[in-house]
């Protein structure tokens, strides 16, 4: 297949040979994101469905995958900003558009808050409330939401978004949050604690490269997202790697 029937448009195909122009693409990926990020059991090797989206994109230009596994959206951000990846993926989120073009979402997955099994707080107005404090992942999308949204509760930032939950329970805080998978994973991990119904945010997760890559690069990556979801490639992969909870976004921009 060429690059050229594969994006449909010649402008993509110069998009594309600019994207790999080293001959290799570098791909960020979050190994702080349960749903899109998962290490082999046995061997440690990284998988999920950011780096099968990274892979088939390289298989489809026809060139090597270098996979920057790091720990956290903040740090893969930067890495995509200052040129030390190509691409990444990314929640859409306006605080991160000044650097980063992001293509249509290819997953929706949900913000929701965790709490005691015995607190006081049961729907998601009642956490922001003076006084309350809200751990949550440094720099991921659910913080800088949350840091618009809420006018009265804190934001506590964790190492990580794995690390909310850890936070929330050794600092005494009134709630934690985070995307719902991993949300649930520690609430069962620690027992005592509840979710609370509903969601705080809808994310959009995308593809994202720098702006500078130029427009090219951005239409190869959008015409790419499109397809995969169109061929029921990201389907198939939140199937293989057993990811509930998530589905396929629709086609083009969210509008929720």
């Amino acid at each position: 297949m060429t690059t050229a029937a594969t994006t449909g448009t010649a402008a993509a195909a110069d998009g594309a040979r600019a994207l790999a122009a080293r001959g290799r693409l570098r791909a960020a990926i979050n190994s702080a994101n349960p749903v899109l990020f998962k290490a082999d059991a046995a061997t440690g090797e990284p998988g999920g469905v950011a780096v099968d989206l990274a892979t088939e994109l390289a298989r489809r230009l026809g060139v090597g995958i270098d996979l920057l596994v790091l720990p956290s959206a903040k740090v893969c951000v930067a890495a995509v900003g200052e040129g030390e990846a190509d691409f990444g993926f990314f929640a859409i989120d306006p605080a991160r558009g000044d650097t980063l073009h992001f293509t249509p979402p290819y997953v929706l997955m949900e913000g929701v808050y965790v709490v005691r099994a015995d607190s006081a707080i049961v729907s998601n107005a009642q956490v922001d409330q003076p006084g309350r404090r809200v751990a949550v992942g440094a720099g991921s999308a659910y913080a800088l939401h949350l840091a618009r949204e809420l006018r009265h509760a804190r934001v506590v930032d964790a190492p990580g978004s794995g690390k909310a939950v850890d936070v929330f329970l050794r600092d005494g805080l009134d709630a934690a949050a985070g995307v719902r998978q991993q949300m649930r994973a520690d609430a069962e991990r620690h027992g005592g604690l509840r979710m609370l119904d509903g969601r705080f945010m809808a994310i959009y997760q995308a593809m994202a490269t720098a702006r500078n890559r130029g427009a090219a690069v951005a239409a190869c990556l959008d015409a790419y997202v499109e397809d995969v979801k169109r061929a029921g490639f990201v389907a198939d992969a939140l199937e293989r790697h057993g990811v509930q909870g998530a589905a396929v976004a629709p086609a083009g921009y969210p509008r929720d």
